[in-house]
């Protein structure tokens, strides 16, 4: 109808194509054109199996239910739904492989530095692949692609031994998980390992990480369904359900020994949070010493928190500042918000705190100090504020040094670290792009073997450091810069 090749939607009942509810919004017209005039109960009893209600993406495979008014992630008995799925990855396949020689011939004649150099899904020379948004779920996919260019993080969970999860008929069948299957079926870190070796094999196709989002529905409640949510917000999730996991091991078997054997990743890196020491503490974990005065009686408080990653506030004085050429004041930097991080501050009447000398709440500073830095600085510029009435976006741009990120200045004791040690370079970025928490999409830009590349969704694009700089990052993961080396390699 509107000619568009975006999102296109196919009726589970008679086969005709539309553009989904993201586009313009045909699909739903065809179902409600195909609607059954209510004339008599009798008739419409043994007319509503042939209503058009349901249709799937033709790029994710997901199954929309426009009577339900939502994704459903079950099949029939004979596995119909199945079957559409396949036999719309064979006619993709017989495309790719026909249009496999093209591409090729156009990426040998293309220079690799090329910002045109645009591939979905087919990355043969790229060797990245892309991962299909089922529904809403860029959010996921821009954490999953940031985690796997990790080095240390993602070799850890490539090289786990792979766990069968399945049995009997379906042993090494790839299968479509209904919300039938019992909980004691599903691993967290299985499907994560899954989801990283697919990555970054060359292949032609972008992955669709179902399997993945599945467990996550079954252990994380909060991203239930297709609506957006927040990409800083899952990866909280997802670390702390993969720290739990890995501790307890599956099937009996404790997978933090493996981590014991792991020489890079030795028992004075490691910091504990909820339990035994994992990779996932090993790499992203540090510790705060929070230090609190009362400015009664000046009685000094000090406790340690570990933490995985930083939430740092953009100062006010910048929130005003929407674009990186800013005429009237000067730019925000990232060293601004983490001096409004660790500077000394004076806590209002709502944050009293209880001084134990003086026997009540009291007025009192705050300061944070960093005691232990991790591998891997996982630093969250807080973008959304509440107001009265809605959650707002802090659109200003910060700028972020791509090598190195000094943080020997915010170190409690920065004489006992090394030249090197408190020097990061950056692995990867988050972006969001829109204007507020619930709607947007998320994208992410990480480097690869001394190349940066644009991940979006099933799209991969290499790009160039002076896109990356640009960017309005909401999520930035530093690595620790190794002092035997004291290059700017990531």
């Amino acid at each position: 109808v509107c000619r568009s090749n975006k999102s296109p939607w196919v009726c589970l009942t008679c086969s005709s194509v539309h553009c989904g509810r993201y586009v313009n919004g045909h699909a739903k017209k065809h179902y409600e054109d195909a609607q059954i005039p209510m004339t008599n109960h009798k008739k419409t009893e043994k007319q509503e199996k042939v209503q058009h209600t349901v249709c799937m993406d033709c790029s994710s495979y997901s199954t929309y239910c426009y009577r339900c008014d939502d994704f459903v992630v079950n099949d029939t008995k004979l596995g119909l739904v199945q079957k559409v799925r396949e036999h719309l990855q064979n006619l993709e396949n017989s495309a790719f492989t026909s249009d496999r020689h093209r591409k090729r011939k156009l990426l040998e004649n293309s220079s690799l530095n090329s910002k045109l150099l645009k591939v979905n899904g087919s990355t043969t020379a790229l060797c990245a692949t892309g991962l299909r948004n089922l529904g809403n779920t860029c959010f996921m996919n821009a954490i999953l692609q940031s985690l796997s260019n990790i080095q240390q993080f993602c070799c850890y969970f490539k090289e786990l031994p792979a766990v069968e999860l399945r049995n009997g008929k379906t042993a090494g069948r790839r299968t479509y998980h209904t919300r039938s299957q019992g909980d004691n079926n599903v691993s967290l870190v299985e499907e994560f390992r899954k989801t990283l070796c697919a990555l970054w094999q060359g292949s032609q196709t972008a992955f669709s990480p179902e399997s993945l989002f599945y467990v996550v529905w079954k252990i994380m409640p909060n991203f239930r369904g297709y609506q957006q949510q927040d990409a800083h917000e899952f990866m909280r999730y997802l670390l702390d359900h993969l720290h739990l996991e890995l501790q307890g091991g599956f099937n009996g078997v404790s997978r933090s020994v493996i981590l014991q054997e792991n020489s890079s990743l030795s028992a004075s890196n490691k910091c504990c949070i909820n339990g035994a020491s994992t990779v996932v503490t090993a790499i992203f974990g540090g510790i705060l010493q929070n230090e609190v005065n009362c400015l009664i009686c000046g009685t000094e408080s000090r406790k340690f928190d570990p933490f995985l990653d930083l939430s740092l506030d953009i100062p006010s004085q910048f929130r005003n500042k929407r674009t990186k050429n800013q005429e009237n004041g000067p730019m925000c930097t990232l060293r601004d918000c983490l001096r409004s991080f660790t500077d000394l501050e004076e806590l209002d009447e709502t944050e009293l705190y209880m001084c134990h000398k003086c026997k009540k709440k009291q007025k009192s500073t705050k300061k944070f100090w960093i005691q232990k830095l991790p591998k891997v600085l996982c630093l969250h510029l807080k973008r959304f504020h509440w107001t009265a009435y809605l959650r707002n976006k802090v659109d200003t741009y910060v700028e972020f040094p791509l090598r190195g990120l000094d943080m020997k200045c915010y170190l409690l004791e920065p004489e006992n670290s090394g030249p090197e040690s408190c020097l990061y370079d950056l692995a990867a970025v988050v972006v969001h792009h829109g204007s507020g928490v619930g709607s947007g999409h998320y994208t992410a830009y990480a480097a690869h073997e001394g190349r940066w590349f644009h991940f979006n969704d099933s799209t991969v694009t290499l790009t160039d450091e002076e896109t990356v700089v640009k960017a309005k990052a909401y999520i930035l993961f530093y690595v620790e810069r190794q002092a035997k080396s004291g290059s700017d390699k990531l």
